[in-house]
């Protein structure tokens, strides 16, 4: 038993239980006299495996435009929802080619959090974080099975699963000028039904760089990645790299078209109150779609659009700050680009290595021993998430120097996001003994199954309680709500999922290193 520590936010004196002598296989409780039981825990090879595959599945239950049947969806089967097969420019997307009311076709994609609307730049992160995973991880990534109906064919799952929301980001490019819709939606938010009865009408918003960039770095490295599956998808690869180079290239032309809905709102109706994703600074996005491009394509020109920070200034990627993607991509890539592109290559290693060390510091005193928490800062909205991919950039660093010391760090976090926390709640549902029941997640409290849809990654404790809820706790690592009204911290969102899939893969892929 280790010595107890304090936890500074929480205030909870806390001691370390250390197994990793243990090699038994079985499920166990820790008894302590006076105190009582620990949850029960299991000690087992691959002991993350069927979370990866869980984690991976949450993409399925969140298809649009497509029935979901008891064979893979079990008690959480649907009809099918939103087929997205009529859906409206709005006045805000407006061209001459396609004027307002203009119909188009964009079905399939993911739905994107609790809400059953789909927007790009969030689906930008999303993907190429499960991309990520197989362009790192590829033997484990042809192997990780999530039982969809696309599972017996010839393309790994993660792929398959990928692809629905891939071509539904291809139907999002205006086809005239290749600009990119910002969003899909319903004016706004549907009420906590199930998709067969929504019926409102659906649009396709402005166009937006943010949207254009996002698109044009993931359809990029989708290009390089479904070129080893020009068989199975013939023209795929080609058709996602045009599309990306049009998306650029209509940046290019409209280089500070930002998504500022409360103004279209004031020129454009029907009024749209559903989520932003704004971002008024898309340096990070220019700099990834570069970097995307120039790791397809070697072409010069995207070579020259890189930009890297200063030294030390290396900030975690999120859906508004994806500038870290494009340094991992050199770092994963580099030995394949040119000659003069390795002093880049050298000083992305090495600003992932600063970021790695960075979050490290002092893991190993604080009270819960986990590198998510080591400041208040780490828990806002989506905090679960600020854990994963702090996770992915400890798993970067470690694929470029081989220390260990980056696993052991990495799955840290990954123990936070599963009941190493003040709480003592795992944040994924239907994995663990105390797991989120009242997510706030539409398909969840629609369905009338008592059980939450499981994989699913919560956003967890966030002290700004935006959705003025009643929270038992108000401390920064345990401002949490298990109940539906808390968008704040119970949501789920596929861009917060998309870490805890890589980071339980890449944790499973590389257990002999741990």
């Amino acid at each position: 038993m280790g010595a107890q520590r304090h936890n500074e936010f929480s205030n909870q004196d806390v001691r370390t239980a250390d197994f990793s002598g243990f090699a038994t296989a079985g499920t166990y409780v820790l008894s302590v006299p006076a105190l009582g039981y620990s949850y029960s825990f299991q000690i087992q090879p691959q002991v993350h495996a069927p979370l990866a595959a869980a984690a991976l599945k949450s993409y399925y239950y969140q298809r649009a435009s497509t029935a979901l049947p008891a064979t893979y969806a079990g008690v959480w089967n649907r009809p099918m929802g939103h087929p997205d097969d009529q859906v409206l420019v709005h006045a805000s997307a407006a061209s001459k080619e396609r004027p307002a009311g203009t119909i188009i076709s964009s079905p399939r994609g993911w739905y994107d959090a609790g809400d059953y609307n789909k927007y790009i730049v969030n689906s930008g992160i999303t993907l190429s974080t499960l991309l990520s995973l197989y362009e790192d991880f590829p033997a484990y990534g042809a192997q990780l099975k999530a039982q969809i109906p696309e599972s017996s064919n010839a393309i790994p799952d993660i792929l398959d699963e990928s692809l629905w929301n891939l071509r539904w980001m291809l139907s999002m490019q205006d086809p005239h000028d290749g600009g990119v819709y910002h969003k899909l939606t319903n004016a706004k938010f549907d009420g906590m039904v199930m998709p067969t009865e929504c019926r409102t009408p659906r649009y396709v918003v402005q166009k937006s760089t943010a949207a254009a960039l996002d698109f044009a770095a993931v359809l990029a490295q989708s290009s390089r990645i479904f070129r080893q599956f020009d068989r199975q998808l013939p023209g795929l690869a080609d058709s996602c790299l045009r599309a990306s180079t049009r998306a650029w290239e209509w940046a290019s032309a409209h280089p500070a078209v930002y998504y500022e809905q409360e103004a279209l709102n004031k020129q454009f109706q029907p009024a749209i109150a559903t989520g932003t994703y704004g971002d008024r600074d898309v340096q990070d996005e220019w700099s990834w779609a570069a970097t995307e491009l120039y790791a397809t394509t070697k072409q010069d020109k995207y070579y020259q659009a890189i930009k890297l920070l200063p030294e030390g200034q290396l900030p975690l990627p999120s859906w508004g700050q994806v500038r870290a993607l494009g340094y991992y991509t050199l770092a994963r890539l580099g030995s394949t680009l040119p000659a003069k592109a390795g002093k880049d290559v050298a000083k992305a290693k090495k600003e992932i290595q600063t970021l790695a060390d960075a979050l490290a510091v002092g893991t190993d005193t604080r009270a819960y021993q986990t590198v998510m928490g080591k400041t208040a800062r780490d828990f806002t909205w989506g905090s679960n998430s600020n854990a994963g991919n702090q996770g992915i950039a400890l798993i970067q660093a470690y694929q470029i120097s081989g220390n260990p010391k980056y696993l052991q760090y990495a799955l840290t976090n990954l123990d936070y996001m599963l009941g190493r926390n003040a709480l003592g709640i795992s944040f994924v549902t239907g994995y663990g003994t105390k797991t989120p029941q009242h997510p706030h997640h539409r398909l969840s409290e629609g369905d009338k199954v008592q059980a939450p849809l499981p994989g699913f990654l919560v956003g967890g404790p966030n002290p700004g309680q935006q959705d003025k809820c009643q929270y038992p706790f108000i401390t920064a690592d345990m401002a949490y709500a298990d109940d539906v009204c808390s968008y704040a911290s119970n949501e789920i969102a596929i861009n917060w999922n998309a870490p805890l899939v890589y980071l339980a893969g890449a944790l499973e892929a590389l257990q002999g290193k741990l």
